[in-house]
């Protein structure tokens, strides 16, 4: 969904041609292209390194199993997301991090980069406030239990099927 209004004045948008680039809004009041803005998060299918199985967590009261996730703050890359993410929800710090794919998630104008994350050391393993509920599940086990027909479910299943 495109901004339909200047996020800086709020006069109406229109479609505009910009060399390179196509039709993209813009304002006549401020005289200047707007390019669609949108939120950033990571997610992340965390691997026990030892055992092979894959962390799920329930959050916010749902009994829905889901990935490891959150939002990137301003100027963060990445990979520092995923490693500050993970140190948050689960106080595990990661060996491997990999990059899986990723797709824009309409319902909250979210661009959703998923992570293949591999620890080893359990030792600091300890979820914060934000997990309700958690367990690690062998492969088959995880994509019985991913929260059907949800991002992380089709992140998993991917996952899955590349691995297999």
């Amino acid at each position: 969904m495109q901004q339909a209004y200047c996020p800086q004045c709020g006069t109406k948008l229109r479609k505009k041609f910009l060399e390179n680039e196509g039709q993209v809004p813009y304002c006549d009041q401020c005289k200047d292209y707007r390019f669609p803005f949108f939120n950033t998060a990571i997610s992340m299918i965390v691997v026990n390194q030892q055992t092979d199985e894959i962390l799920l967590i329930q959050q916010y009261g749902r009994k829905k199993n889901i990935l490891v996730a959150g939002y990137l703050y301003q100027g963060e890359n990445l990979e520092t997301a995923v490693k500050r993410e993970l140190a948050e929800e689960t106080g595990l710090t990661p060996t491997v991090i990999h990059f899986n794919r990723s797709k824009f998630y309409q319902p909250s104008n979210t661009l959703m980069c998923n992570f293949t994350v591999v620890v080893d050391d359990l030792e600091d393993f300890k979820v914060n406030n934000e997990v309700d509920r958690y367990a690690w599940f062998s492969r088959s086990k995880a994509q019985e239990a991913i929260w059907p027909g949800s991002l992380a479910e089709e992140f998993l299943l991917a996952y899955l099927n590349e691995k297999n």
